[in-house]
């Protein structure tokens, strides 16, 4: 009697790209804010991390202010760097760059957007954004948008599918982000998170305030 056919392998889930950036002058820090260490790691690193530990891949690093320093920052780490030269006029050009650098470069289905100064996302946030794009019951359907959300307030990670890269390029750079979640929210998926996870790290009295809550939680 002939030995039964091995079952079919599931189809690989499509591929969602990371897009972290890493391109602003840090001008209320005084400083590169993104090579201060928090646990001992450089802020851009640890971001880079926690993308890659969440299965997100290629992971694309925007550069601009200081570019060389913050590659430096991540030696030995797997990522993609694309530069930035207008990365003064705002995150919305390093959005912008890091969108297209996907679509040109990589088969993406989607792009997880994270801002590096941003140490309380997590690897298991980016996880949970990247799942919630594919609908229940499998297929090919993904949601357009998954948005984070912090009580009021929608910031980053948030996940673009492919299909809105060339729109999000094409909007003025000041706003394409809240544009696109104004155009898009009724299609799209919020998670929310605790208010707290969405600390950013500006000032220096940020800096603090992340590396005694880092120590509290390590004693």
């Amino acid at each position: 009697m002939p030995e039964p056919a091995p079952p079919a392998p599931a189809p690989a889930s499509p591929s969602v790209a990371a897009v972290v950036l890493a391109a602003g002058s840090s001008t209320r820090m005084g400083q590169n804010k993104l090579l201060l260490a928090v646990e001992g790691q450089p802020l851009v690193a640890r971001a880079v991390r926690a993308a890659a530990a969440a299965g997100l891949a290629p992971i694309v690093v925007v550069l601009g202010h200081q570019a060389e320093q913050v590659r430096a920052a991540l030696e030995g780490l797997e990522y993609h760097a694309v530069i930035n030269p207008d990365h003064a006029r705002g995150k919305g050009t390093s959005l912008q760059v890091g969108i297209a650098e996907v679509a040109r470069a990589t088969s993406a289905a989607a792009a997880v957007v994270m801002l590096a100064d941003m140490p309380y996302v997590s690897t298991a946030m980016l996880a949970a954004v990247a799942e919630a794009a594919r609908r229940e019951g499998g297929g090919a359907a993904r949601a357009p948008m998954v948005i984070s959300r912090y009580g009021q307030v929608n910031a980053p990670p948030i996940l673009y599918d492919r299909a809105l890269f060339a729109e999000l390029g094409a909007l003025p750079a000041q706003a394409c982000g809240k544009e696109m979640v104004r155009r898009h929210r009724a299609q799209a998926v919020f998670l929310d998170w605790p208010e707290t996870a969405l600390a950013d790290v500006d000032l220096p009295e940020d800096y603090q305030r992340v590396v005694a809550g880092a120590q509290r939680g390590s004693g």
